[in-house]
């Protein structure tokens, strides 16, 4: 792949200096911050391709800054974490990671998974999925493909990576119902390494930015027993 920007967010310098190696090796320009704020500045100023995100950080947590660089960028996350617990790899999905892996960890594997993350990324500018029109309109929700804007409801809603390609696949779609296994295999790839409970996390996001009442959803169903489809209102 090469060339592409990555930004490390750890002040553990042992960490920092292995990463460091396997990412240049790779052919990857690495950037370090050590704490939450310098990342937000770095990130405006490195504009990273895929961002590796530590949760224990001096100051702010992990958690806390991928929430404000949600607000900066939609590049993947990979959080990288001591904790193993459930919750936490939950949280970090619903707060707009792609990914979670846990230390002690492989470096093989975390180039691998940031490689497979930046090839997904590349998928949206390429429209992956069918459907060329790059303005997919429907009653009160419009998808631009081609700057990946999102309007639902007359706001523009901010949507991660994954949320976008996902939102593309079942609206490009319609009434198709895609099972979980499908949207993982599609969105993530076959060759990563991760749980399927993302997709319903994803769903799950998806609902509460683009639709009028999420607990009673419009245009991402579940058809129990299948997976998921999008219908069009008023069908």
């Amino acid at each position: 792949m090469g060339k592409e920007r990555v930004l490390l967010i750890d002040d553990d310098s042992n960490i920092q200096e292995i990463i460091k190696l396997y990412m240049e090796k790779e052919g990857f320009s690495l950037e370090v911050a050590t704490d939450g704020h310098s990342a937000l500045h770095v990130t405006e100023k490195f504009k990273p391709d895929i961002i590796i995100l530590d949760v224990m950080l001096p100051g702010m947590d992990g958690f806390e800054v991928c929430r404000l660089l949600r607000q900066k960028t939609d590049v993947p996350i990979l959080f990288l974490s001591a904790k193993e617990d459930d919750f936490d790899q939950i949280l970090g999905h619903r707060i707009g990671g792609d990914d979670y892996i846990t230390k002690p960890f492989s470096p093989r594997l975390l180039v691998a998974k940031v490689m497979a993350h930046l090839r997904r990324s590349s998928q949206m500018d390429g429209n992956k999925y069918g459907n060329n029109h790059t303005v997919l309109q429907f009653p009160n929700l419009t998808i631009e493909k081609e700057n990946c804007t999102v309007t639902a409801n007359g706001k523009i809603v901010a949507l991660s990576a994954k949320e976008f390609l996902l939102l593309c696949l079942l609206a490009e779609n319609p009434n198709r119902v895609f099972s979980v296994e499908h949207i993982f295999d599609s969105i993530w790839g076959e060759d990563s390494l991760g749980d399927y409970r993302t997709v319903m996390v994803h769903i799950s996001n998806l609902r509460k930015k683009i639709e009028l009442d999420p607990a009673k959803p419009m245009y991402i169903l579940t058809v129990r027993g299948m997976g998921y489809k999008f219908s069009i209102v008023g069908e």
